[in-house]
């Protein structure tokens, strides 16, 4: 219970423990930064990891000179790619074995069904969607390489998709992060921010169901 309130606590105040992690731990910070987009984005067992939030705290700390804004993004559109990249030849290894009961804990058949039917609607250009979408973020690329996507195609668009995420949140961060307000509020944009990245998919999942 204790690590759980830790763990939350780490999301509510994001911005005040990266700062402190980067004024303890100096170009620590960058590895730091790129395991979280990496994991968040490359193992199906962590989709719980910010992802959106997490950039967009990055990008403010960069305004303010903690960070080193072109390098950062360059870092972590690196981790993007090489997340999905992982991911994809996981799913492309494990892909037999996602129906099994034994691999249920892992492979939460909701999250699978919600993925699989943002698929259906849109094609190879989930994978790029995807990228705003947290869970459906880290399914899509496990998911193409389970359903043999080619992988020409989709280097393609994982390396389109990452650029264009890790460049808008990172970007919005470094530009408004800092502003008044926005500072004097940051607990609530990151709420904000975690809330209307979940809305799209929640109301997919709910078209989904009204369907059927």
């Amino acid at each position: 219970m204790e690590s759980l309130l830790h763990f939350l606590d780490f999301f509510i105040h994001l911005d005040k423990h990266l700062l402190a992690f980067v004024q303890d731990y100096g170009a620590w910070t960058y590895l730091f930064l790129f395991l979280i987009i990496f994991c968040e984005t490359g193992l199906v067992v962590t989709p719980f990891l910010p992802g959106d939030s997490l950039l967009f705290v990055a990008g403010a700390l960069a305004a303010t000179g903690s960070l080193n804004i072109g390098f950062t993004v360059t870092l972590l559109s690196v981790a993007a790619v090489l997340g999905d990249t992982v991911n994809y030849w996981i799913g492309s290894f494990m892909g037999h074995k996602i129906s099994q009961e034994k691999y249920r804990h892992i492979f939460k058949p909701e999250y699978l069904e919600r993925t699989h039917n943002f698929f259906e609607k849109h094609g190879a250009k989930t994978i790029i969607l995807a990228r705003f979408f947290p869970i459906i973020r880290t399914f899509a690329p496990f998911l193409a390489g389970a359903g043999k996507m080619s992988y020409r195609k989709f280097f393609f668009y994982n390396v389109a998709g990452a650029l264009i995420w890790i460049f808008i949140l990172t970007l919005a961060g470094y530009f408004f992060g800092n502003i008044p307000f926005v500072k004097k509020n940051f607990t609530a944009v990151i709420f904000g921010i975690i809330i209307v990245s979940l809305l799209p998919g929640v109301w997919e999942y709910y078209k989904h169901k009204r369907s059927s």
